[in-house]
């Protein structure tokens, strides 16, 4: 692996490299340095391109209701006490 962008754990991939752009059958990447390779693929010319990278979806926003927000009246007894 190598620290790149920001210092963060990058897996080379041929997917995202500067040398290579995706083939119009989205299986394998065409490579200027290799050839057509597969999309996992990486070889010791990799350049990370972070234009390429598709990041990952955003986690779906909880729904909440007003009652996880009320305080139980229980709770108010006890520090009462």
């Amino acid at each position: 692996m190598k620290a790149l962008l920001n210092k963060k754990d990058v897996t080379p991939s041929c997917s995202y490299c500067a040398h290579g752009r995706l083939a119009p059958n989205k299986e394998s990447v065409l490579c200027m340095k290799k050839g057509v390779v597969d999309i996992e693929y990486s070889c010791n010319k990799f350049r990370y391109d972070p234009l390429k990278r598709k990041p990952m979806r955003p986690r779906a926003i909880e729904k909440f209701e007003e009652s996880d927000f009320a305080l139980d009246d229980y709770s108010l007894e006890v520090e009462e006490e």
